[in-house]
């Protein structure tokens, strides 16, 4: 079992920062990647970032350049840094955890929202 507490999220105007960060407990030893994933409303859960147990990371095209994730393995935490956030960023952010690529764990969701 993963558990995973989010922090971060909020109202920001457009253009504006946001940092969301995700800390991970319990069985973490078996963590392959942690990501980041949003859902706005009338639409599907999407992949935000990722990044691997090695460093790699992988970015949706829509945030590629402004979203820069991170991983603090000591503290078992990610991060998700938001710059130059638009309207349509406006989701409920969802921390998740591909946990020996057998099972995936998610977060309760933090509201990100981003008023134009």
């Amino acid at each position: 079992q993963v558990q995973l507490v989010e922090f971060g999220g909020g109202l920001v105007q457009a253009g504006g920062s946001l940092r969301l960060s995700c800390a991970a407990s319990g069985s973490i030893f078996s963590i392959r990647s942690m990501g980041w994933y949003r859902q706005a409303p009338g639409k599907q859960r999407e992949l935000v970032a990722t990044i691997t147990s090695g460093g790699s990371t992988n970015y949706a095209d829509s945030v590629k350049g402004r979203f820069t994730i991170s991983r603090d393995f000591a503290k078992n935490t990610v991060y998700l840094q938001m710059s130059s956030l638009k309207p349509e960023d406006t989701a409920v952010y969802y921390c998740n955890v591909d946990w020996a690529g057998v099972h995936n764990y998610w977060g309760q969701g933090t509201q990100v929202t981003v008023s134009s």
